[in-house]
């Protein structure tokens, strides 16, 4: 396979709407997820988001980057109001609609109506999960952080909730998120469907035993 490099002047030198794909894409495989969130006025707010994380296990923390704070951003402006916010993977039934909430939607209307997706409240938790996605949880917002390099802004929330199908939750803990239909991204717009190794698998069971 033949190769092409690319200098870091070569990459600021690209048209803006090429450059944006190809570093969207540079970092490969991204989890695709829909955060809900309220603000005090119980309006809904439901958009699509790559850049989820794992920050800890105990507190169970799980963080996001958000985009410079230079627009409306109603997501990070509710999740500031209410501290609180949720995490829904993205699956093979609803991926369309998931990617129509990166449109930008007045604050007045809810990407819930505009994408036929479905607000749904649990145990008292006043952010929406939604409906239609099979791994979802509540968060706490902890903190932020800026990042002056850029002004992206690294959120923080700590897991309270869990919702998902008993049936994926593994005898060691993990959760087979394949068995959930949970797809991935990359690049802009590109939805993939994943198959786990099972060779590779059973190699590094065996290392851990």
């Amino acid at each position: 396979m033949s190769t092409i490099n690319f200098t870091s002047n070569e990459i600021t030198n690209m048209e803006t709407r090429k450059r944006s794909a190809f570093m969207n894409s540079l970092s490969g495989f991204k989890s695709a997820s829909l955060i809900g969130t309220i603000d005090d006025q119980n309006n809904v707010n439901l958009a699509i988001f790559s850049s989820v994380i794992h920050l800890g296990s105990n507190p169970a923390l799980i963080g996001f980057v958000n985009r410079p704070d230079t627009v409306d951003r109603h997501t990070f402006e509710n999740i500031l109001e209410t501290n609180c916010f949720t995490i829904n993977h993205i699956n093979k039934s609803i991926y369309k609609q998931a990617h129509q909430t990166s449109a930008r939607y007045p604050k007045d209307i809810s990407e819930f109506d505009a994408t036929r997706l479905t607000p749904e409240f649990q145990n008292n938790f006043k952010a929406p999960f939604v409906k239609e996605s099979h791994i979802k949880y509540g968060l706490e917002f902890i903190e932020k952080h800026e990042l002056k390099i850029n002004g992206t802004i690294l959120v923080i929330g700590k897991v309270v909730e869990v919702i998902l199908p008993e049936s994926c939750l593994l005898s060691d803990g993990a959760i087979d998120i394949e068995m959930a239909e949970t797809i991935a991204i990359s690049g802009l717009d590109s939805y993939h469907g994943t198959k786990k190794s099972p060779d590779f698998l059973m190699q590094n069971r065996i290392k851990c035993q």
